[in-house]
């Protein structure tokens, strides 16, 4: 099977899987988006949901964080994980938005990454989520599966998003992103499905017979 019908194949079952694709991080606004895709590096969307509450109902807006103290924050998001960063990030890029942007968070590729904690995926998540601009945010987690399904020989998650720009049109980039994730976390996941297991797996690659060892992002 070529390159080409692989992504057919996926994109077909994907949208037959999941039509709809609710954002899985709860957020009233595009601050309370920004924060929670910041926090969850390396956290999972449940933790994240189960932080954010409080964290939000000190302070919903970059109004009002830029005046949080930093141990406060810190205390709230302490089980997502690597807290001293992110704490310190929500303080500063609060502060940043109210001086440079009026409070608000900005619709543009590059003033977002140059907020503090703010990567490319991260920017990604916002313009796409919070704005609607087509980006197609890769994390370790699409970049696996992109590899198992043949879609992908990349090295990291730049290369991984490249490559994935080019197969599938953008009208489906912001929708796909999502669709690729909850797939992963309930067919494809990376202890349950060695590349032979799923069903995307075995039918985009149906006569493979060992393990398939994806690199590392």
């Amino acid at each position: 099977m070529l390159k080409k019908e692989r992504a057919k194949l996926i994109l077909e079952r994907l949208n037959s899987l999941y039509p709809e694709t609710p954002i899985p991080l709860n957020h009233r606004n595009n601050f309370e988006l920004l924060v929670a895709v910041l926090l969850s590096a390396q956290c999972t969307d449940k933790r994240v949901n189960q932080v954010t509450p409080a964290l939000f109902a000190l302070a919903s807006r970059a109004m009002d964080m830029q005046n949080v103290a930093l141990e406060r924050i810190y205390q709230i998001v302490r089980p997502c994980g690597l807290a001293p960063q992110k704490s310190k990030a929500i303080s500063n890029l609060s502060k940043i938005l109210v001086e440079k942007h009026s409070g608000e968070v900005p619709e543009d590729m590059q003033m977002l990454e140059a907020l503090p904690g703010v990567g490319h995926k991260t920017a990604s998540v916002v313009m796409s989520q919070a704005f609607g601009h087509p980006a197609f945010p890769v994390d370790t987690h699409i970049h696996r599966l992109a590899q198992r399904w043949g879609l992908t020989k990349g090295h990291n998650v730049t290369q991984t998003e490249r490559d994935l720009k080019k197969l599938f049109p953008r009208q489906y980039w912001n929708r796909l992103h999502l669709q690729i994730i909850f797939y992963g976390r309930e067919f494809c996941t990376a202890r349950g499905c060695d590349g032979r297991v799923c069903e995307l797996c075995s039918s985009c690659y149906p006569n493979r017979k060992k393990p398939f060892i994806a690199r590392k992002a």
